[in-house]
């Protein structure tokens, strides 16, 4: 299996690089001017040199060397220096903002908390009641049990996320004035009643974003659970005399995690880089609000290093889905 990793790593390489180069062309090709929003008062040649500052008077692949060496080089350079404390002297200037003129990397990292709090959680949750759902659906199929959890799950799948959030902001924020509409982004959690303001302020985006990733990760768990219930392995394990809950719980449950997991461990990535139409609504100062700035604000290197990030995210993810194919299957062998 380690020879299987560190192939599946080095292929990754060129994946990766591929992607950067994709993602930085359709941006330079995008419409869209970084320096659109300033006045028109600014003379045409103060204009130029912001213009030659933000160093877009490069050309196009000497911009994509330099954000790839900083991205590679430099960036995990200073994330090495802040983790373990060392006073290193780094050469090279950081990938900067062009709507801020911060390095990238520090906007990233006070924006990651917030999401963490909302989208983590509610992905966290959303997993633990999808689970043990698609499971006893499965096992009592047709059941009002199974029913029940088959509309909430429609329900949940097919309703999108800009529609039950301003729901329930409607009813819980506006009518009932239980929760706040807009999520404070500079509260600090350091006594009892501040994190009581916390969980109220999350209550919403949580439950939306629960709501989405419940109903999609349980029917995918209970279709599994469908077909491995009626294979040949299930009735010589009854026939054999073991007990309904070891046949159900050990044996049927541990194959049908096989495809569940590919679901999960390729939803792990957008905890990370956050859900952007949930935070917009809610007012989220996470990651997915930060992008649809960046986005707006024609801010190539913010967009092309979280996308980026992303893609290495999903590639790492899909590589640890595979490897958990063998631990859940000993069937499965890479080596």
């Amino acid at each position: 299996m380690f020879n299987y990793t560190l192939r599946r790593l080095l292929l990754a390489i060129p994946t990766l690089l591929f992607i950067a180069l994709v993602i930085f062309l359709l941006l330079e090709l995008s419409p869209g001017d970084p320096l659109a929003d300033m006045p028109l008062t600014i003379p045409p040649e103060v204009r130029q040199s912001m213009r030659l500052a933000l160093g877009l008077g490069e050309a196009w692949y000497i911009r994509f060397y330099k954000w790839l060496y900083m991205f590679a080089v430099i960036e995990p350079s200073h994330v090495l220096a802040n983790m373990t404390g060392w006073n290193v002297a780094l050469e090279g200037q950081r990938i900067l903002s062009w709507q801020t003129r911060s390095p990238v990397a520090d906007i990233i990292a006070q924006r990651l908390p917030q999401t963490l709090w909302v989208v983590g959680l509610s992905y966290l949750l959303g997993i633990l009641l999808a689970v043990p759902i698609g499971v006893y659906s499965a096992y009592r199929q047709y059941s009002w049990f199974d029913q029940t959890g088959s509309f909430v799950s429609m329900v949940g799948f097919s309703l999108p996320t800009f529609f039950t959030g301003p729901l329930l902001m409607l009813i819980f924020a506006v009518w009932l004035g239980w929760f706040p509409i807009i999520y404070d982004t500079t509260l600090v959690v350091n006594s009892w009643e501040s994190f009581l303001k916390q969980l109220r302020q999350m209550a919403m985006p949580v439950f939306v974003l629960t709501l989405y990733n419940a109903a999609q990760i349980s029917r995918f768990m209970r279709a599994s659970m469908l077909d491995n219930l009626n294979q040949d392995y299930v009735r010589t394990a009854r026939a054999k005399g073991m007990t309904e809950r070891v046949v159900v719980n050990v044996h049927v449950l541990r194959n049908s995690l096989i495809p569940v997991v590919t679901v999960i461990a390729l939803g792990i990535p957008t905890i990370f880089t956050g859900a952007i139409i949930t935070e917009t609504i809610f007012r989220v100062n996470g990651l997915g609000q930060l992008l649809i700035t960046a986005i707006y604000a024609s801010d190539i290197p913010m967009v092309l290093t979280l996308s980026v990030v992303f893609a290495i995210l999903i590639v790492l993810f899909n590589l640890i889905a595979d490897l958990l194919y063998a631990i859940l299957d000993p069937r499965i062998r890479y080596d």
